[in-house]
């Protein structure tokens, strides 16, 4: 198996991936909160959502400071450009080739069209 190094967008999409990290990115883009109060409001226990928080904190999409016996979670620095720089290279891909299938469709249909009138 061919091994690839991991990249920055490999890291941000493979945290997005699951749904309760994009819900704790969508919580913390309200407001800023602690891994208890993570865990409580998508009842979890505080071993697996310090487990989600640190996927998104290797992806730089978070950012966690321990104050005393606290960890609060905010959002981290990244802005995710590469990432949509990467899905819009996609979309103008496919918008391309539903163009030309558009196109083929268009075509056929007036192929269609004038060969019914030929058989009148």
């Amino acid at each position: 198996m061919v091994q690839y190094p991991r990249t920055r967008v490999d890291a941000s999409f493979a945290a997005l991936s699951d749904p309760t990290r994009r819900g704790v990115l969508e919580q913390l883009g309200r407001a800023d909160a602690s891994i208890t109060d993570l865990a409580g409001k998508f009842h979890m226990t505080l071993t697996g959502m310090k487990k989600h928080v640190g996927v998104l904190e290797q992806a730089g999409l978070v950012t966690t400071q321990k104050v005393g016996r606290v960890r609060t979670c905010k959002l981290g620095p990244r802005r995710l450009e590469e990432e949509a720089a990467w899905i819009e290279r996609y979309r103008q891909l496919w918008d391309a080739r539903f163009d030309e299938l558009d196109r083929v469709v268009e075509e056929l249909k007036r192929e269609e069209k004038v060969a019914g009138r030929k058989k009148q």
